[in-house]
């Protein structure tokens, strides 16, 4: 046996457990693999009880073992750090609770909020500049940390009060879906749930970057009046927030 097919053969082993493969490398290092096994996924449980410590409270200790057990199973470590393992957990979670989008939602914010942690670094916007700024040629650049999704249910207050040890509320449907935005503001992970016209707004410049060009999209829904103020308002709290880092020129 070559050392690329030992290697093939070890790695299948510790992911599946294949039985052909444990022939292969000798019935001799039987002891020895279920070591490595125990080991391996052990690890596995591990980081994903660290990624998701709100999801594993919310669960309960059985059954969040169940689903790490599975997701183990069926989805072997395919990144050279584990950090990229816990982001495929939310697709487990839905598969085994279909009927729970808090529990979907929430597992995404830990993901997201880790994921923005490590994301590349962006400065600040200076506020002094904004003055010389044509807005009518102005193209909004997001922080790189920023995740978003639709939001559909309370599962934001329902992080924000586990993270602080209370007793979250039960999970609830919005009356109007809306927005999870998450970010990272200078070294803090910042999580905030945004109404259907600001996630919309968020979009809209994650495709067109235009600032005149919002303008425009939140007239036509709200009005001249209402519309150029909603997006002089968004403006405010995106830079206020350090959401925007940068302004380019169109």
């Amino acid at each position: 046996m070559t050392l690329a097919a030992w290697q093939h053969d070890f790695r299948t082993w510790l992911t599946d457990a294949s039985e052909e493969a444990a022939r292969r490398i000798g019935p001799h290092a039987m002891r020895g693999l279920s070591v490595y096994q125990n080991n391996y996924r052990g690890q596995l449980v591990e980081c994903l009880e660290h990624s998701f410590p709100q999801v594993r409270t919310l669960l309960g200790e059985d059954a969040f073992l169940q689903a790490a057990a599975t997701h183990i199973g069926s989805h072997p470590p395919h990144a050279w750090t584990l950090d990229a393992y816990a982001c495929d957990f939310g697709d487990t979670l839905r598969a085994l609770y279909p009927h729970n989008p808090d529990l979907h939602e929430l597992a995404w914010i830990e993901n997201a909020l880790t994921e923005a942690f490590v994301a590349h670094d962006a400065k600040p916007l200076p506020l002094d500049t904004l003055a010389s700024i044509d807005w009518d040629a102005a193209q909004l650049r997001f922080a790189p940390s920023l995740r978003h999704r639709t939001a559909t249910t309370n599962a934001d207050s329902i992080w924000s009060a586990m993270a602080q040890s209370a007793e979250p509320p039960d999970g609830e449907m919005l009356a109007e879906a809306g927005g999870l935005l998450v970010w990272r503001r200078q070294f803090v992970s910042c999580l905030k749930r945004v109404d259907a016209i600001e996630y919309e707004a968020v979009l809209h410049l994650q495709k067109n970057a235009s600032f005149a060009t919002l303008c425009d999209v939140l007239v036509e829904r709200l009005g001249d009046e209402h519309g150029v103020a909603k997006a002089g308002a968004l403006l405010a709290g995106w830079l206020g927030s350090e959401l925007i880092v940068a302004v380019d020129r169109g």
